[in-house]
């Protein structure tokens, strides 16, 4: 498992599996662009059909093209607010619906074999209920490569 994303819903405890990420430092026009794409498993196994998450077993969350001052991102803490100007985070929930993530923090270091891994906090629209009240989430991730194998005949 590459890791976990957890929303905060007052009624219950989300909780997502992730199945792919991505992370880059782009380097364009003599400045560094950070771009993160942390896709969840659609799996329900985990999950009760009363819940919440029923409805939205997969998201996509990402940060697409946030200036940063290196290309190395490890032991760093980066702080990501939207703005009407300029917009860094997506989230996507296969749906009709629109979310939006506010307050993000990512904290980069790495975990005990080497790989890069994020725990990403912030808030994220609550399209569950349509409550005006934002939920806290919290999103723990490696960066691992993921090992392709091939079957010989």
């Amino acid at each position: 498992m590459k890791g976990i994303l957890k929303i905060y819903h007052p009624d219950e405890t989300l909780k997502y599996n992730i199945k792919s990420t991505y992370c880059k430092a782009v380097y364009s026009n003599q400045e560094h662009f950070l771009e993160v794409e942390i896709i969840t498993d659609d799996g329900l196994d985990h999950v009760d059909d009363d819940s919440l998450q029923y409805n939205f077993p997969q998201l996509l969350l990402q940060v697409n093209d946030f200036p940063i001052d290196s290309p190395e991102i490890e032991g760093k803490s980066l702080r990501i607010n939207d703005s009407d100007d300029e917009v860094y985070t997506v989230v996507d929930l296969y749906d009709d619906e629109d979310a939006f993530i506010y307050d993000n923090e990512l904290l980069f270091d790495k975990n005990e074999q080497g790989d890069l891994q994020v725990v990403w906090k912030g808030n994220i629209d609550d399209f569950y209920t349509g409550s005006d009240n934002p939920l806290p989430f919290r999103l723990k991730c490696e960066f691992t490569p993921d090992e392709i194998i091939v079957d010989e005949d």
